[in-house]
């Protein structure tokens, strides 16, 4: 790891991840698959700069990580999905293993970026469901005191998605008060609970996506699938 990438950490803390621990035999070997979506389009962005943060501690927890852009993704609707940024977007999350949602607090709720972002993501695509059984945590930043509506909210989409959704997750306050002038986070216990949500991220996404399949295996859908396979089998000819 190098100091100058992440400087807050402290070194003999910042451990490896024993893959050993976490995937079976047979499972696959390569690094996790992660996109991270940021919900704020201000060139000063403070959810933009936790996605930062948390893509540099997941690099070094051993992922592959990719960032969207938001800027230039129409509203829900408003274009169609062959937009050239859905495209994009759509794309990374069929290629991703598990995903990190970072949005700021706006009255109360997640920011109309971060939704629509959410929204262009269907629950099926082409009979692929591009979000079911992969990892997600879950952040936000607000200009005020603490809360956690947006995580909560976030929280809620994440079931809605079919996503597998981690026990941790960081809410960071009066966020202007949390990054210096290059935009790197200050040391603080803020700053080391997003380093548990990254690892803990990396830890679910290692011990799940062997068996996401199985575990998102239903019973109703594998009645209804029967069901639809014995109509089009007795079907009667014209």
């Amino acid at each position: 790891m190098s100091r100058s990438e992440l400087p807050q950490v402290e070194p003999e803390q910042f451990r490896p991840l024993e893959i050993n621990r976490l995937a079976a035999e047979g499972d696959p070997r390569h690094s996790p698959r992660i996109l991270v979506l940021y919900g704020s389009l201000r060139e000063r962005s403070y959810s933009r700069l936790v996605a930062e943060e948390a893509g540099r501690l997941l690099r070094h927890f051993g992922c592959e990580v990719r960032t969207f852009n938001p800027n230039g993704l129409p509203l829900p609707d408003e274009d169609s999905a062959g937009h050239a940024k859905v495209q994009e977007l759509r794309e990374l999350a069929e290629w991703s293993e598990g995903m990190v949602w970072v949005s700021p607090e706006r009255h109360g709720a997640m920011t109309s970026v971060m939704k629509a972002q959410i929204d262009w993501i269907p629950l099926a695509l082409g009979g692929v469901r591009p979000t079911q059984g992969k990892t997600l945590a879950v952040m936000q930043v607000s200009g005020g005191s603490q809360s956690f509506n947006t995580v909560n909210q976030l929280r809620l989409l994440g079931r809605w998605m079919r996503m597998l959704t981690i026990p941790n997750q960081s809410s960071v306050p009066k966020a202007f008060n949390e990054f210096d002038e290059a935009g790197r986070m200050y040391l603080s216990p803020l700053y080391h609970r997003i380093v548990d949500v990254c690892e803990e991220l990396a830890k679910f996404t290692w011990l799940t996506r062997g068996r996401a399949t199985y575990l998102t295996d239903r019973y109703s859908e594998r009645v209804e699938s029967a069901e639809e396979v014995s109509k089009r089998v007795n079907q009667v000819a014209h």
